[in-house]
């Protein structure tokens, strides 16, 4: 069974209402921009690729129905800048937010409001096969790389959080790499966290591998380290929110421990994102805006209490570990070969020139599996 994040149809779009897996399944109606900001605001969709993929949906939604009138592009602009707020540490919605914004104006020279409407969700419609395509490619890419360090044995995989069909428009990026070595005969296990505080990896990891018939064990969060000492765990396989110029990455907390403990087993770490969620305008990892979830989140699930009751206080900073912290010295493999233009392509970013980027973007290239670390 292949599951479905999104539904679209030329002027409808559904989304999975993933707060409901995995007792329920049930689609929501986006009917407008305003609907895919709750949407998003409120985890119903998640994942970075999703997340931009179902807001800019929601604006073609509503330019097919001539919102906008004579002024589609003031409409767009403004419906884009609401859109990315929703959720402010995955860079994929702004991304597209400025590619889209930045084609529309260039059309909006050349084409009336009629033709420009047509133009720009034309260009929104292309973002579900791009991302995957994309995606298989980084799956396949992914389970290349790690098995060519055991070139005739079964691979054990680990994983955290959800980063299958669920967070994108299909296949998945770390679940993507799982999903190649399964589709190989090669997966003999994946691992997956159960991810406090939203149970992503219960919810939604465990429930699309039951789906789709892929061998996997459910953990805690705190057996991680027990699980990579215990189970010949081959490699850690994560997504990621945003990647930045020296690798740095913003991923679902707990990817941070993760790193740590792989780091002491010795287990290869690998971070699988598309370009998409990587932003090169940013040199480190303290420059990513973290959001902070309601406390609510860590003290009920669906509603109810589970923690005792007295005032809980959130944290107001999050902190982004360095890649280099974790991984010195293991800057390598998939990309090799296009390390060089990717280096290029960020010396002329940045405001000064960096010997190695992982996880830039290259026109042309779908994603990055690498090494990586950190936590939202």
């Amino acid at each position: 069974m292949t599951l479905e994040a999104i539904r679209y149809r030329a002027g409808s779009l559904q989304v999975l209402n993933q707060l409901l897996l995995p007792h329920q399944t049930a689609y929501d109606e986006i009917r407008s921009v305003q609907d895919a900001y709750e949407a998003i605001k409120s985890m119903k969709v998640r994942g970075a690729p999703a997340i931009a993929i179902v807001g800019c949906l929601s604006l073609a939604v509503e330019l097919r129905a001539g919102t906008g009138g004579d002024d589609p592009v003031t409409f767009i602009r403004e419906s884009l800048c609401h859109l990315t707020s929703a959720r402010p540490t995955a860079v994929n919605m702004g991304r597209a937010a400025r590619e889209l914004m930045e084609y529309a104006e260039n059309e909006s020279m050349e084409k009336n409001s009629e033709q420009l409407r047509e133009s720009v969700i034309a260009w929104i419609e292309n973002m579900l096969a791009r991302d995957v395509n994309d995606n298989k490619k980084i799956g396949n890419y992914g389970a290349q790389h790690i098995l060519s360090g055991v070139p005739r044995d079964s691979v054990t995989i680990l994983t955290h959080c959800n980063t299958g069909s669920l967070a994108t428009a299909g296949y998945g990026t770390a679940l993507g790499v799982v999903r190649s070595l399964h589709a190989l005969g090669r997966l003999k296990r994946v691992y997956c966290t159960e991810t406090r505080p939203y149970n992503q990896g219960s919810r939604l990891t465990a429930y699309e591998a039951v789906a789709e018939g892929i061998p996997a064990t459910l953990i805690t969060d705190s057996m991680a380290a027990l699980t990579m000492r215990e189970m010949d765990i081959t490699a850690v396989v994560v997504g990621a929110d945003r990647v930045v110029a020296n690798g740095d990455t913003a991923n679902k907390v707990g990817t941070y421990q993760l790193a740590i403990a792989a780091k002491h087993h010795g287990i290869p770490f690998y971070v699988a994102a598309p370009s998409t969620s990587c932003d090169l305008s940013l040199e480190s990892g303290r420059d990513i805006v973290i959001e902070v979830r309601p406390p609510e989140e860590l003290t009920s699930i669906n509603g109810v209490p589970i923690a005792a009751p007295g005032r809980i206080i959130a944290p107001k900073k999050a902190q982004v570990v360095q890649q280099q912290k974790l991984k010195k010295g293991l800057e390598v493999a998939i990309r090799n070969k296009i390390e060089q233009e990717v280096t290029q392509k960020a010396s002329s970013s940045l405001h000064k020139p960096l010997s190695v980027v992982k996880g830039a973007e290259r026109k042309g290239n779908p994603g990055a599996v690498h090494p990586g670390t950190s936590s939202k």
